[in-house]
């Protein structure tokens, strides 16, 4: 990895965005050891409105702490798509959320469809773990954290009853994220 990598997760408020961006922070910083800034911005709109979480990983010293050029973007809801989309730079990725994102943005970044919130309904029964199938996801579209930071990060970051939810959820992202990769 060179240089700086930039993720935004967005979707609306109360559907794990901030988590997603603390746990991926975490991944990547202590248990991949690189170096991590991480922010959100959810004011008025902490439920319903679109809401972001951002992190920059590094092997660098981070000296500028805001994402302005985005490496990779989550987009959970139509809303926060249109809204957050514009800042994804040249060969960046789009994963959308395939049922919730119907007018996909175009630009010169790929872009991934995928039904994350109606496979944690389907396969898990709980649409709150539609973001830990996404961080699945998008650790294997980008590599920027291996597997095991992880899946370590999700596991220290939720309560003992749904530790293997989570790990489930995170496997079925890995797998989508492959899939999703081959083409």
């Amino acid at each position: 990895m060179a240089g700086r990598y930039e993720i935004r997760f967005s979707g609306s408020g109360g559907q794990g965005m901030i988590l997603a961006g603390i746990i991926m922070a975490e991944a990547a910083s202590i248990y991949d050891t690189k170096n991590v800034v991480q922010s959100q911005s959810y004011g008025p709109e902490s439920r319903g409105g679109a809401s972001k979480a951002e992190v920059i990983i590094s092997e660098d010293p981070i000296d500028y702490p805001k994402a302005t050029s985005i490496d990779c973007m989550l987009a959970m809801t139509q809303e926060a798509c249109s809204k957050y989309y514009k800042d994804i730079k040249k060969d960046g990725i789009l994963l959308v959320d395939s049922e919730e994102v119907k007018n996909v943005p175009e630009g010169e970044f790929s872009v991934y469809t995928f039904p994350i919130i109606a496979t944690a309904r389907d396969k898990l029964g709980k649409t709150i773990v539609a973001n830990i199938i996404s961080l699945g996801i998008i650790t294997e579209l980008t590599g920027i954290v291996t597997r095991n930071a992880m899946e370590k990060a999700v596991l220290s970051r939720v309560p003992p009853a749904f530790l293997e939810l989570n790990k489930k959820a995170l496997h079925i992202g890995f797998e989508k994220g492959l899939e999703l990769k081959k083409g």
